[in-house]
């Protein structure tokens, strides 16, 4: 189990060994999730996006919608 502590701004550090599994680098996003009184970080990467693909059964448009977003984001 890894620990971090909270700073007065409510900033955390994601611990190296997690950084490094997760691939989570400098600027990128992440999401909050509640779920059965647990708090769950996920990282907002290509794999969790793809997980998503079908699931509104758009056949991949929004995965490609978000993909092209996230892309127009990296280049500014």
């Amino acid at each position: 189990m890894e620990t971090s502590i909270v700073t007065t701004k409510g900033q955390i550090v994601v611990p190296a060994k997690m950084r490094s599994k997760y691939r989570i680098k400098k600027g990128t996003k992440v999401a909050f999730i509640e779920q059965n009184g647990k708090l769950i970080i996920q990282p907002l990467d290509e794999n969790y996006f793809e997980s998503l693909a079908g699931i509104l059964g758009t056949e991949g448009e929004m995965l490609k919608s978000l993909m092209e977003d996230k892309k127009r984001e990296r280049e500014l």
